[in-house]
Parts: C-alpha cells; sequence; structure tokens
C-alpha cells in the first residue's frame, strides 16, 4: 500500500455526513499552507462549467475546479482557499490511475485533503477521517471503512 503521510482522506457515511464542510473548513483555516483538494466519485456525470478537463484514460476523467461561485462540491472548496481543487470521475479499478495523474500536477509534499472513501483501499494517509451523519436515515454502509485505523 502507498504511503502518502501529506495526505488526509475524508470519507463519510453519505450525503449530508459533513465530507464537504470539514474539506472546506480545513481550505479556509489553513489557506497558507497552499491546500490542494481533491474530490473522487464514481459517478459519472457530464461536466460543468469551470471544470476543465486535464487527464483523462479508460474509466476515469480528472478535471479541475475554475469556479468559485457555483454550488458544486469542488466550487464549494476552492472559495474558502484550496490553492486548486480536483474532480476525478472514475470506477474502482481506475481511482489510483486517476490519483496519480492529480499527483503529477501539484508539487511534491503538497498537503492534499481529498473527499473519497474508496481511495483508502489504496492509500495510507497521513490521517483518515470518517464522518458520520446523525440525521441522515438512507446512510451508506461504513464498517468496511473502519478497519483502517490511523497509524503513524
Amino acid at each position: 500500500m502507498v504511503q502518502i503521510p501529506n495526505l488526509l482522506i475524508i470519507a463519510g457515511s453519505g450525503n449530508k455526513s459533513g465530507k464537504t464542510t470539514m474539506a472546506c473548513r480545513l481550505a479556509d483555516q489553513m489557506r497558507d499552507k497552499h491546500i490542494v483538494a481533491v474530490k473522487i466519485t464514481p459517478h459519472f456525470h457530464d461536466s460543468t462549467p469551470g471544470l476543465e478537463f486535464v487527464a483523462g484514460g479508460d474509466g476515469y476523467s480528472v478535471s479541475e475546479e475554475t469556479n468559485r461561485d457555483t454550488s458544486k462540491d469542488t466550487s464549494r472548496m476552492l472559495k474558502p482557499g484550496a490553492e486548486r481543487v480536483f474532480y476525478a470521475r472514475v470506477s474502482d479499478s481506475t481511482i489510483m490511475a486517476a490519483f496519480e495523474e492529480i499527483l503529477k500536477k501539484i508539487p511534491e509534499g503538497s498537503p492534499v485533503v481529498c473527499e473519497s472513501p474508496a481511495l483508502r483501499q489504496f492509500v495510507e494517509p497521513g490521517l483518515f477521517i470518517i464522518m458520520k451523519s446523525v440525521h441522515n436515515e438512507n446512510q451508506k454502509e461504513i464498517s468496511s471503512l473502519l478497519q483502517y485505523p490511523h497509524s503513524s
């Protein structure tokens, strides 16, 4: 498993569990650290204005968010102070290829905040946070994530 000590992965129990809010707070409070934010999703939707394609391959696409003024999660991360924000649409088998493309675009050692439970299967981050909503009745099963304790 690849170890990336400058990486924080935020996972959660589903929509409205606070993943993006946590990433935004970190970007705001640590803007002088030039944080790079990443959102990785298995959902393939049409690209929206502000997302500029930067890399892609069979089963994945990586874009960089340039618009701070929408309600998209990537815009929300950029607005409070993330230096750059990347959005990757992946399949399970292409998540590492997409993440490696993102790492090529940022300076080595830059702090990275990534919203993606799936990435944790392949990477040992410096810190792993699981957000759990107490208000969402349609929560995802997250017990498989509990096997990944923080260990540094």
